[in-house]
């Protein structure tokens, strides 16, 4: 370690920042790194209630009152409600207290209170070979593999260690040698619709685990293509970098490295098992679409979807602030609401306390949602965003 990284662990900057020393030290002894990192920015995961509770949420009030600040820029993920409409959407009193205190904690030591799992929508957006350290399953996908940056899947405790350290063990995907892939996946299948490409990450998280995987056949995706497969492959195994050829930065380095890999094949039929698989028929489901968190394009689409039609309350659109103003300075969000659909900023199904908000069934045109839907119990089916906003106007 460097004399100031030293002084930093014997406490000459305050007992707050040697506390978040001790951890990312412990951290980097566990997986052997080579010293320690300077990091741009943090991204921060653990934010909702429902995942901490009273005990976790008064360790970050602890770190707050010792004066624990962020030396670099801190977004934050999701609560686990909307912070200023949290009663129309049914959550209960005390849940929200506990929120807010959350938040709060948050934001006395200078993390931003974006409560997005997106932060590459709204600015938070590193470059190639950026070292940051983020938590957020999907977001760090996103970030090795789209932008190129470098980050390992941190937690939340540890992501804000860094942010108020500055730094993070240097391990994993910070190395280049460890960027490199295991496995090729031939896609056969010709990708349609976004769903496709949710379905196809969930089959590839399923079929590598936490290996580095080289996609070939991913045709031309878009932005909202991309963050929803890294998020369905990101929950299914543990993945955190892909390369795709001819789409993600890294790619053309990579290719080098294919020789005597695994090659799986993905066809149709692996793709509507694998949906098959997480489907289901809840008799009453709540429609909702925005995990990860909608982009403005994807509001945009669901507005020209829903002209005309009454969603009467069933269709739950989920976005971050700075989209959510976006969209309202183009009248998207007026447009939603008028025809019966709610737009939320600030959560998801995936974080809100949806048992104690009266939910019994869950339709969403993400794996990732649909996989956390159901292993919380809630009977759960996934399909296209259309034709949710098609049933859910009938």
């Amino acid at each position: 370690m460097t004399s100031r990284q030293e002084a930093m662990l014997a406490g000459e900057e305050g007992e707050a920042t040697r506390r978040a020393m001790e951890l990312l030290v412990a951290l980097g002894n566990v997986f052997e790194a080579t010293g320690m990192v300077e990091v741009e920015s943090a991204h921060i995961s653990g934010v909702s209630y429902k995942n901490l509770g009273e005990a976790g949420t008064m360790w970050l009030e602890e770190l707050a009152e010792l004066g624990a600040r962020v030396r670099v820029r801190a977004t934050l993920n999701p609560a686990g409600m909307d912070l200023e409409r949290w009663r129309e959407m049914g959550v209960p009193e005390g849940f929200a207290e506990g929120q807010r205190r959350v938040v709060e904690a948050f934001t006395r030591m200078g993390v931003e209170a974006t409560c997005t799992c997106t932060p590459y929508l709204v600015g938070n957006t590193p470059g190639l070979g950026a070292q940051v350290a983020w938590a957020e399953s999907n977001a760090v996908c996103y970030a090795n593999s789209v932008l190129g940056a470098r980050t390992n899947r941190e937690s939340g405790p540890s992501s804000l260690a860094s942010a108020i350290t500055g730094l993070s063990p240097n391990y994993g995907y910070r190395l280049t040698e460890n960027r490199r892939p295991g496995k090729v996946v031939e896609v056969e299948a010709e990708l349609g619709g976004r769903l496709d490409y949710s379905v196809l990450g969930y089959l590839v998280g399923k079929l590598v685990g936490s290996t580095v995987p080289y996609l070939r056949g991913l045709g031309r995706p878009d932005l909202e293509s991309l963050k929803t497969f890294g998020a369905a492959a990101a929950t299914s195994g543990g993945v955190a970098l892909w390369h795709g050829e001819g789409v993600t930065p890294e790619a053309g380095w990579a290719s080098q490295y294919l020789e005597g890999l695994e090659t799986i094949s993905v066809e149709r039929r692996d793709l509507e098992e694998t949906l098959e698989g997480l489907g289901g028929s809840p008799e009453e489901a709540t429609y909702c679409i925005g995990c990860p968190h909608c982009s403005l394009q994807e509001l945009e689409e669901l507005a020209r979807w829903v002209g005309g039609r009454e969603l009467g309350g069933r269709l739950w659109v989920f976005t971050s602030r700075g989209v959510y103003q976006e969209a309202w300075e183009r009248g998207v969000v007026q447009e939603l609401e008028a025809a019966g659909a709610r737009v939320y900023r600030d959560t998801c199904m995936v974080v809100a306390p949806l048992r104690e908000m009266g939910w019994r069934g869950v339709c969403t045109n993400s794996m990732k949602g649909g996989h956390y839907s159901a292993a919380h119990g809630l009977p759960t089916k996934v399909e296209p965003a259309l034709k949710m906003v098609e049933e859910a106007s009938k």
